[in-house]
């Protein structure tokens, strides 16, 4: 018989279902319809590569959340587990970055149930000629919808998310096969052909861009972590949440490393078939219409409208989670509170919704950006490289306690991984922000990210009462009590 934990959150996720939350988030039919034309903007057909280097990054990555998460379950997740490892401040840090990322996060979600939700309207005859604003209004649909189902039991949530999904992957894979049917056949529609090349770098792309557009791949791998959120809900959190951040890791490398091949390789790797792809606005849509039929283009279209909302879900319940630990460790009794029907942080949930249509909002006016993607892009690019950050200091942690805290809790030589994660991590910052972008709004993206940060470190500094009462209450918390 499942219950609930001390603080009033349910315990009754199964494996499957933790599961869900991270597929949910990372929500490969939306990414890998809509991010890889960011990275093909870069490196042109060399897409693939990108999204491997990312793969292995998370690999090396996941390594500390799968430590760290054999040890901890914590609703904070990264907050939890920094604040056990590193020390409250740190882990309020790297909690308000993690918090940071989701939130903006749901707004590249619920941009991108917009965009494919307008073009599936359009395809489908159901709203032809649309305003300029229409895939804003579904946006706007979208996020309250999401706050609607965040607060639900996350039992319930997390079965859905995973169900829609799991539907829409498969209609890609069946896509993406036969594509690849066509191009083996030699009867693919503009004569595409297996082009190895996708594999290679074009002339005068140097490795240095090449990392400049793994941020995309980054970006589609966005929320492998995300179950940890669920730490205090799992029934068996030790054993759960690190098998579900390794497989969804897993999972996710070899999904998106052959989509983006099929993707490269059916539109083609001449000059046009690489401007059709940057200019896609739903790449497996658009190959299933081209190869099969305007049917299953249109389907495509429609489950990737639902990734994204699932995924929009997802980032809503990750944050609030977050923000819930946060609050309840600070003695905000308002964002610790917890709804008697469905044990869920209501509050919590109310905040980040606010906080997610403030910076639409304020995007829109500030930059009058006419087109959903433009939000898109520069939400996505501010939350993953806030994401990078939190990373590395979950990985700083993990490094810390696994090897110089107590007895060895792994083998000598395993540090070698985490050491590379961070290596990874650190170098494709670098490469985003050095050098810096001197015109267009991409300069307010790592502007953006690094004032996100700033404004969480200046807090911890400025508020050393409030970082010793987290500390005491991080400490008290049983579920970061590691195993002997």
């Amino acid at each position: 018989m499942h219950g609930e934990s001390k603080n009033g959150l349910r315990k009754n996720l199964n494996i499957w279902e933790t599961i869900g939350i991270s597929v949910a988030l990372m929500a490969p039919s939306m990414a890998a319809n809509i991010n890889p034309q960011g990275t093909a903007g870069l490196i042109g057909r060399a897409v693939p590569i990108a999204f491997a280097m990312a793969f292995v990054g998370v690999l090396l990555l996941a390594y500390g959340f799968v430590r760290l998460s054999q040890n901890f379950n914590h609703a904070g997740s990264v907050y939890g587990f920094v604040g056990a490892t590193m020390g409250p401040r740190q882990g309020v840090v790297a909690g308000w970055g993690l918090l940071g990322t989701y939130t903006f996060y749901t707004c590249v979600s619920v941009m991108a149930t917009g965009i494919f939700g307008a073009k599936f309207l359009d395809a489908a005859g159901i709203w032809r000629n649309q305003p300029s604003w229409a895939a804003f209004l579904i946006a706007l649909i979208a996020l309250i919808g999401g706050y609607i189902l965040a607060v639900v039991p996350a039992k319930n949530g997390t079965r859905i998310l995973l169900t829609v999904e799991g539907v829409t992957v498969a209609l890609i894979l069946i896509t993406a096969f036969a594509v690849l049917a066509k191009l083996i056949s030699g009867t693919a529609p503009g004569g595409q052909k297996i082009d190895w090349s996708v594999f290679s770098v074009p002339e005068g792309t140097g490795a240095s861009t090449v990392f400049l557009g793994a941020v995309f791949g980054f970006l589609s791998f966005a929320g492998f972590e995300a179950s940890a959120t669920l730490g205090e809900e799992a029934s068996n959190p030790r054993r759960d949440i690190p098998r579900a951040l390794l497989g969804t890791a897993i999972f996710g490398g070899i999904y998106f490393v052959f989509v983006t091949t099929i993707e490269a390789m059916g539109f083609g790797t001449n000059e046009a078939g690489v401007k059709a792809f940057q200019t896609s606005g739903s790449l497996m849509g658009d190959l299933g219409s081209s190869y099969i039929g305007s049917w299953i283009g249109t389907l495509i279209t429609l489950g990737a409208s639902i990734s994204a909302f699932g995924c929009g879900i997802a980032c809503i319940v990750g944050a609030s989670r977050l923000l819930f630990a946060m609050g309840r460790d600070s003695g905000n009794a308002s964002l610790a509170k917890v709804s008697a029907k469905n044990a869920t942080p209501v509050q919590a949930t109310k905040s980040v919704i606010i906080a997610a249509l403030v910076i639409m909002v304020v995007w829109k006016l500030i930059f009058r950006s006419q087109q959903p993607f433009d939000i898109f892009v520069g939400s996505g690019t501010i939350g993953t490289l806030i994401l990078l950050v939190a990373y590395g200091m979950a990985t700083v942690g993990a490094i810390k306690f696994i090897f110089f805290t107590g007895a060895p809790k792994a083998k000598s030589w395993e540090i070698i991984i985490p050491i590379l994660g961070l290596i990874v991590v650190a170098y494709t910052l670098y490469r985003n922000v050095i050098p810096f972008p001197t015109s267009g709004v991409a300069r307010a993206y790592p502007i953006t990210a690094i004032v996100w940060l700033v404004i969480g470190i200046v807090g911890v500094l400025a508020r050393p009462a409030l970082a010793s009462k987290i500390g005491s209450q991080l400490t008290k918390d049983e579920n970061l009590s590691p195993n002997r």
